[in-house]
């Protein structure tokens, strides 16, 4: 009996069957052990963010690998000690405030139903609440996070980072990563298979580049904007200045549309208090900052990372919210730089093999 033409055959080795069982139990693993890789890939991130500072202090102070990190870690829980105890209360507030003057029968449900199931609240307080309260739940447990933020550095931390215990290991581990001269790199070289440790190693050194050069612009850049947002507004007599400057700074993070959202709050306080007038001239600083950030602060500042598209970050913002609530978030966009080295990796290998195969004439 002959063979069809168009027909094909498909031959799967054991050897190939095996390996997609290895890959099958590797990802189930890893989602059963999710907590620990979340602190495992976080102590990396910080890690390797945190070696440019590292690098600084070696080269200006000429102190030792181990004096370096070590004064930059000081600085870093000094910074977060101050915003966390100080400066946070003080937001709280003011969201209290503005959340009172809502309407106190409306559900919060109503304003995060496409994101309520999200988990980013999961770990704190207001994550235990029923998606049906209202505004003035809302407003009576942030005010109990104000009152335990000024108990403890740690307890505020936990709730960002998904425990106290997930904190303290990110931060042990990322300081004996970044002790060690190539300590991330040597970490990867262990874990990572032997086929492909020297292409991880390699993915992340070209990756750890763009991270550090995105987290510390996007610092800056959040900074900067913050701050002239909050001057803006208290030239204009808006209130809440410093909750609306704090979320202008945080929605920078969100490329394109950012600016926008941070703007909405604020136009929403300019209707109620200084009517059309308030709103002008409310919306008109808002695109002042916007353009003086499009065209000064983003091409001094802010070195984004190559290659990923405002959408690929938008979507991996979402996804690590969806998977690891706020931690998730901070991680979304190294996670993102790293994927995207892989698959400009794999593009790359598909056209040297379609050369091969055409050689151009």
């Amino acid at each position: 009996m002959e063979t069809p033409e168009n027909s094909f055959h498909v031959t799967i080795s054991v050897g190939t069957i095996v390996k997609a069982i290895i890959i099958g139990l590797l990802i189930y693993t890893a989602l059963i052990l999710k907590d620990v890789v979340l602190v495992l890939v976080a102590a990396i991130v910080v890690a390797s963010s945190i070696e440019p500072a590292i690098l600084w202090f070696r080269r200006k102070a000429k102190l030792g690998r181990v004096p370096a990190a070590v004064v930059t870690y000081l600085l870093i829980v000094f910074t977060l000690a101050v915003v966390l105890i100080f400066f946070l209360p003080n937001v709280l507030n003011e969201a209290s405030a503005y959340l009172s003057k809502l309407p106190q029968n409306m559900s919060v449900s109503d304003l995060w139903s496409p994101v309520k199931d999200t988990g980013i609240f999961g770990n704190s307080s207001i994550g235990s609440i029923s998606p049906s309260f209202s505004i003035q739940d809302l407003t009576s447990e942030i005010k109990k996070i104000v009152a335990g933020t000024g108990e403890g550095f740690f307890a505020t931390a936990g709730v960002v980072f998904g425990g106290l215990l997930s904190f303290l290991l990110i931060v042990v581990l990322s300081f004996y990563l970044a002790v060690q001269e190539d300590g991330v790199g040597s970490f990867l070289r262990v874990v990572a298979p032997a086929k492909a440790r020297d292409y991880v190693v390699d993915v992340w050194q070209r990756s750890q580049k763009k991270i550090g050069s995105w987290m510390q612009g996007q610092l800056l850049l959040g900074l900067l904007v913050g701050i002239l947002v909050y001057l803006g507004l208290l030239i204009l007599g808006i209130k809440h200045a410093l909750l609306l400057a704090t979320l202008a700074g945080l929605f920078e993070i969100i490329p394109v549309f950012g600016p926008i959202l941070s703007a909405i709050p604020a136009l929403l306080i300019a209707t109620v208090d200084g009517g059309a007038s308030g709103v002008l001239l409310v919306l008109c600083l808002y695109i002042l900052i916007h353009q003086f950030e499009n065209h000064l602060l983003y091409p001094l500042v802010v070195k984004k990372v190559v290659g990923i598209s405002p959408i690929v970050v938008i979507l991996a913002l979402v996804i690590g919210g969806k998977l690891a609530g706020i931690l998730g978030i901070l991680l979304s966009a190294p996670m993102a730089a790293v994927v995207m080295e892989i698959y400009n990796d794999i593009e790359k290998k598909k056209k040297a093999a379609m050369e091969l195969l055409n050689p151009a004439k």
